[in-house]
């Protein structure tokens, strides 16, 4: 199998894709309650076609994991038809995604059946106003009933993403864990990570690093197991396990504790740059370069993408700037973070 380093020796395998910059959440800590939304042109959105066309190239050259996120993915019409698409492309080993799992109830089986191996749902609140203060949307208990969904379909396993807000959801820790005892589920607390400007307030008032939660959980649960990490588990350091439960618990401390030094993956937005870190200061214009050149001309087309993957490859940085001056400020809707 082919395979794609970087400048330092990390074996880059897994790309993440936006499909779309639209949401139809408004979560705090991602969209300010100020900002007038710019969404990106329709005709600037990366076509399912020119996707494909890329990926085929970086499966191609070792990346064999693919993870489709937003915006909210499950937003954009058709995707699950370029689901069974993207499944035809042999090299890949892996087709999951990220989604906020609000249409996951209807959808869980469609998307199953066409080829996504497993999904990552974004879930900050188990309680019905939280919940709706932190989104801005009343859609808990589909949410709810999406995880039941994606569990029965097998779009295992499952993974529950939970970003800490202190003083907003940082009491219901315990909760979230308790969902492991009877369900199979993998429960990830995230920290809280700076992106827009605009969102300062937020960062800085409701930031609370995972060490501190690990330390709390540690105490109040002495008989906690550590276990081993195994394929498909994510960044966490490490994942937990109550005695006799069915799931585990993990943190990812992408701000206190970084894990860039084991980072696999570069990101492809929803406007067609290659991004080589979710925190970089530059993109590379893939899109834009790729029309310019006529569709008939496959050979050359096939020929710049594979220049610029490799391009974003040698750009990956050794490690985030989080805490930088330089970092670049960007919506998360637009990454995929």
């Amino acid at each position: 199998m082919k395979k794609i380093i970087d400048l330092y020796g990390r074996q880059i395998s897994y790309f993440r894709i936006s499909l779309t910059d639209r949401c139809n959440f408004r979560c705090i800590y991602c969209s300010p309650v100020s900002k007038k939304f710019h969404f990106i042109a329709h005709e600037q959105i990366l076509r399912y076609e020119e996707i494909l066309e890329i990926v085929q190239v970086a499966a191609e050259m070792g990346m064999i994991k693919i993870r489709l996120t937003g915006g909210e993915p499950l937003v954009r019409k058709g995707v699950v038809d370029f689901i069974k698409q993207l499944r035809k492309i042999k090299e890949l080993e892996d087709i999951s995604m990220t989604t906020n799992g609000y249409y996951l109830s209807e959808m869980a089986h469609s998307l199953k059946s066409a080829g996504l191996d497993r999904v990552n749902i974004s879930l900050d609140s188990l309680d019905e106003e939280k919940f709706k203060g932190i989104t801005r949307y009343d859609g808990l208990s589909k949410v709810l009933a999406g995880i039941d969904a994606a569990l029965e379909e097998g779009l295992t396993p499952v993974k529950i993403n939970v970003v800490l807000l202190k003083d907003i959801n940082d009491d219901e820790v315990e909760d979230f864990i308790k969902l492991t005892i009877k369900r199979p589920l993998f429960i990830r607390f995230i920290e809280l990570m700076p992106t827009n400007h605009q969102l300062t307030e937020i960062n800085k008032g409701h930031f609370i690093s995972d060490l501190t939660i690990q330390q709390e959980i540690k105490e109040k649960f002495p008989d906690l197991k550590a276990t081993l990490m195994e394929k498909g588990w994510g960044p966490a350091s490490c994942y937990y396990q109550l005695p006799g439960a069915q799931g585990r618990f993990g943190f990812i401390t992408a701000v206190s504790q970084h894990f860039c030094a084991r980072c696999n993956r570069i990101r492809l937005t929803a406007e067609g740059n290659l991004r080589p870190c979710l925190f970089s200061v530059r993109e590379l214009e893939l899109k834009r370069k790729l029309r310019e050149i006529p569709q008939n001309k496959v050979e050359l087309r096939k020929k710049l993408i594979k220049q610029y993957l490799r391009a974003a490859v040698k750009a990956k940085p050794l490690s985030h700037q989080i805490g930088e001056k330089n970092i670049s400020e960007f919506d998360m809707s637009q990454i995929g973070g």
